[in-house]
């Protein structure tokens, strides 16, 4: 009897499991591909951008280092970004709907509660440098991955989930269904998944041009559809608006490529070889519940949409950092009431607008009489300084507030990381995935009444060299502010913040 079966060892479901392995849960990973090596999670094709949201999840639990090593990033490349004193723009900003940004254009003084530290930008990786590591993560705190076990049958039977996967039964409290957009875990246990259809049908591929030079670098919009083309040697984006009818059964052909290309560039360029090429709609769906009974659904399993902009893999581990802690207390026995509960309360309005941010970059590159007006309207208010730095909100990760019932700001957001005189960082006290107290109060006023959480919640105090005018906080083990106050905290706010999100205390 595991604790928990997750079945898919992509990013989410590997985070998910480094999460529930660090607070003792025992964890069998079911993953249906024999061998993680695949040359679609390798660049070029394999690029994909963690924004700073999910390098700050990296980062709260130690893995930054790895990941900026196997990403082949420079960790002094990743410092302060908008909203820091002093701090320079970000290098990039993404795109809308393919119209690039210029980072320049951030308003530094619109990006709030931000404090300097090591995470604070995006960081251009591949799914196979993020997959290794964080299967070394999940590995090393004793999660079990099982390849070439693709998961074949589901039954709830009361207190546990029987899973039968690769000829062989499983059987745990919890199953979490990480296994992508045509989720197994999603069908057989009968999770409603609704949405839109698709517009257009998109290709990547590696291939060998006869005549690169007729095709410009970088995102093209043209009357028929849309293509990229990158720096890479032969690597090639294309969007054709055919309403998502290609096959994904039939073969991708070089004749079928040349096609398309043809018709979207405008050009008679011609592809000697294709050398890898996969295909992919704008289909925009969604779970309408994350949970049914003991199983839950997360990532690609429980929302899919276009990857326009880049938001696909930095939701899914979202996702993963926002239910690993509840689903762990909720094992041990130390969850209040209800906790389980709002991780699909919480994370289902934030893949709801994900969704709608694909959809309208979708409908602004949608090709008609009518777009050229459209593009050059939003080109002009893309390119004002509210324009960018909504789209650096919305891109970064940071714009999100969870509802948490408080007044105050801060609360429902990513906490800032503030650093101890000591020199000891906020994001350095979350590593072992508990809650934090931070008490910067004359007197350490908070340090009686934390003491009743003494293994759930960690307290800190002392001088801190920028308070941004706060005296007390208490952050959840997802670095969300669940509580704040000033230099004279209320103690009695405090205990039940601190209850609704780490139980009752112990006498």
């Amino acid at each position: 009897m595991y604790d928990v079966v997750i079945a898919g060892a992509g990013p989410v479901g590997l985070f998910l499991a480094a999460e529930l392995a660090l607070a003792d849960c025992s964890v069998l990973v079911l993953e249906r591909d024999g061998e993680p090596a695949s040359p679609l999670k390798t660049l070029p094709l394999g690029m994909r951008g963690l924004n700073a949201g999910s390098v700050e999840a990296f980062y709260r639990r130690g893995m930054l280092g790895e990941l900026l090593e196997a990403s082949g990033v420079d960790a002094a490349r990743v410092g302060a970004g908008p909203g820091v004193p002093g701090a320079t723009a970000p290098r990039d900003v993404s795109h809308f709907a393919g119209m690039r940004l210029d980072p320049a254009g951030i308003d530094p003084a619109a990006v709030s509660f931000r404090l300097p530290g090591p995470a604070m930008e995006g960081v251009m990786t591949s799914l196979d440098a993020v997959g290794t590591v964080l299967a070394d993560r999940a590995s090393g705190c004793g999660a079990q991955i099982l390849r070439g076990a693709g998961l074949e049958a589901v039954t709830q039977d009361g207190p546990s989930v029987l899973v039968r996967a690769g000829g062989r039964d499983h059987r745990a409290r919890w199953l979490v269904g990480c296994d992508g957009g045509r989720s197994t875990v999603r069908r057989l246990a009968g999770f409603d998944f609704v949405g839109t259809p698709p517009m257009f049908t998109g290709y990547v591929a590696r291939v060998t041009f006869d005549d690169p030079q007729k095709l410009d670098l970088g995102f093209n919009l043209t009357p028929t559809g849309m293509y990229l083309r990158t720096p890479f040697e032969g690597h090639l984006g294309m969007m054709d608006f055919d309403g998502g009818a290609f096959d994904r059964s039939q073969p991708l052909t070089r004749e079928h490529l040349q096609t398309v290309l043809r018709r979207i560039s405008g050009t008679d360029v011609a592809l000697d070889e294709v050398h890898l090429a996969s295909s992919f709609t704008d289909r925009a769906m969604q779970a309408t519940t994350y949970r049914q009974g003991r199983v839950l659904l997360a990532g690609d399993a429980a929302h899919i949409h276009s990857p326009l902009g880049g938001q696909g893999l930095n939701l899914g581990i979202g996702d993963a950092v926002n239910l690993g802690w509840k689903l762990a207390a909720t094992i041990r026995g130390t969850a209040p009431e209800g906790l389980l509960d709002t991780y699909a309360a919480e994370r289902h309005p934030v893949g709801a607008a994900i969704l709608d941010w694909s959809r309208a970059q979708v409908a602004t590159m949608n090709p008609g009489p009518n777009a050229p007006a459209l593009r050059k309207l939003l080109r002009d208010l893309l390119g004002t300084p509210d324009g960018t730095t909504h789209v650096f909100h919305r891109t970064a990760g940071l714009s999100h507030r969870y509802d948490l019932g408080s007044d105050q700001p801060l609360v429902g957001r990513t906490a800032p990381d503030f650093r101890l005189a000591d020199g000891t960082r906020l994001g350095e006290l979350l590593r072992e995935g508990q809650g934090v107290v931070l008490d910067f109060t004359t007197g350490r006023r908070l340090r009686g009444a934390a003491a009743g959480w003494k293994g759930l919640i960690r307290y800190a105090a002392g001088p801190v060299g920028d308070d941004l005018g706060f005296g007390a906080l208490f952050v959840r083990p997802d670095g969300i502010v669940a509580w704040a106050d000033g230099h004279h905290p209320d103690l009695e706010e405090f205990r039940r913040a601190a209850a609704r999100w780490s139980g009752e205390p112990t006498p």
